[in-house]
């Protein structure tokens, strides 16, 4: 940890400093309009491609300086779809990326400490003008929620949460959130600290988090199922992104749906909040890859940390597959293109090593399909995972992963793709997601 962070942990134990101060749970119907996070630059289509590139990077390189052997999955470097909402009476504007990959919904606060919360674009929340907002004691089971919690001196819940781009410390609070459609009183974050790498809010307030966790939105709501429908990186016809919690949640329209059991997750913390796919093997073209059969399994290394596994996130850019699935991606992909492949652009190819003219791209690059137990597969045309680097040129946009394999969002374009939690299943189906 940190030293800024170890030193504001002893200060919670000492004081209420950090304690926002003013003033359910039933199933709902939320929808919600996404955008990325690159929206807001105007960025030519290889720029974004480069930034993603980047960020992809940044999460490798933190998941390996986990080290010891054993490291826990990195989540939220790579956050890249951003909801606007509502907080408090009267209601406050906010910004939140969006993260499957972790519980805690929270957003910055005025009671920042001097120069140590991130920038933003909108103004921090004032708890102290909102009338409807209320402290959670330290002995609520809300607090308990949270991995590491404390009680401040006037008994409000203090937490403390690390992610793979840093760290957040704040007090827990409940107040009235409005969406695009629907709205819920939610316990979460009122943060007074923030310690991240620079431009990992991508300018938002904070973040809502969808995973399997009790102070996750999805949990709070107590909806059984939530979907989302990603528009395409670089031709979204003027459409949005959208996630649906809850009622407003299902799949219509479109092509055939697949369907699969989630891998049962772990018990442990962070693993226990993650949504792992049941990824049996991969057919590039025609050709089944030599992939061992233990390749995708969700292994516990000593007791409490576990590796490997598939898990499906909406905030990292790319997939990333661990080096025996990896490997034999990238061989049979040179085989099959030989003629067809160029040099990477420049000095920095940013790991794409198998690139192609973008003219010939639907031409020579076949069909990568992802099969999952109980038969579902995920075929997944050229434009879903090659990506245009320069003008002239497009890369193989899956990453070498580093002891777990991650189904990125480039991967997940067109595809309105539905987390049934309280059936234990996710299904999917192609769609025109500017439509939907």
């Amino acid at each position: 940890m940190a030293p800024t962070l170890v030193l504001l942990v002893l200060l919670c134990l000492s004081t209420a400093l950090l304690t926002c101060s003013g003033g359910g749970g039933g199933a709902t119907r939320i929808r919600m309009k996404l955008t990325h996070v690159d929206a807001k630059g105007n960025y030519t289509a290889p720029e974004r491609v480069r930034r993603a590139i980047a960020l992809s990077r940044q999460n490798l390189a933190t998941s390996m300086r986990a080290g010891a052997g054993v490291s826990a999955p990195v989540h939220w470097a790579t956050r890249q779809y951003v909801a606007e909402y509502l907080v408090g009476d009267p209601p406050q504007r906010a910004e939140a990326l969006i993260d499957t990959g972790s519980d805690l919904i929270w957003t910055q606060s005025t009671t920042c400490l001097r120069k140590v919360c991130a920038r933003q674009d909108l103004p921090y929340y004032n708890a102290s003008a909102s009338s409807s907002f209320a402290p959670v004691p330290c002995r609520d089971r809300a607090c308990a929620a949270n991995d590491v919690h404390l009680c401040a001196l006037d008994s409000s819940c203090t937490f403390l949460v690390t992610y793979g781009a840093g760290g957040i410390i704040g007090s827990l609070g409940t107040d009235v959130f409005t969406f695009q459609s629907g709205g819920a009183t939610l316990a979460f974050g009122c943060v007074s600290f923030t310690e991240v790498t620079p431009g990992s809010l991508h300018g938002a307030s904070g973040l809502i988090g969808l995973g399997r966790g009790r102070l996750s939105l999805v949990s709070q709501t107590d909806a059984k199922r939530f979907s989302y429908c990603l528009t395409p990186y670089f031709h979204n016809n003027g459409g949005s992104s959208h996630l649906f919690v809850g009622a407003a949640a299902s799949l219509s329209g479109g092509g055939p749906v697949m369907s699969m059991p989630f891998v049962e997750s772990p018990k442990d913390y962070p693993y226990s909040t993650f949504y792992y796919l049941p990824l049996v093997g991969i057919t590039v073209g025609a050709t089944k890859l030599p992939i061992p059969s233990s390749a995708f399994d969700l292994q516990e290394v000593y007791e409490g940390f576990w590796e490997g596994g598939v898990i499906i996130d909406s905030g990292s850019p790319f997939t990333s597959l661990v080096k025996d699935a990896y490997e034999p991606l990238m061989d049979e992909l040179a085989r099959q293109l030989n003629g067809s492949l160029v040099p990477p652009p420049g000095e920095d190819d940013g790991g794409m090593a198998l690139c192609v003219a973008r003219r010939d791209l639907d031409r020579v690059v076949p069909t990568l399909v992802l099969h999952f137990s109980g038969g579902a597969d995920m075929a997944l045309p050229p434009k879903n995972y090659w990506a245009p680097l320069e003008k002239s040129t497009a890369c193989m946009a899956i990453a070498r992963g580093y002891r777990q394999s991650i189904i990125g969002n480039f991967q997940q374009q067109n595809m309105h793709i539905l987390f049934d939690v309280g059936g234990g299943r996710l299904s999917f189906q192609n769609a025109d997601c500017s439509t939907i």
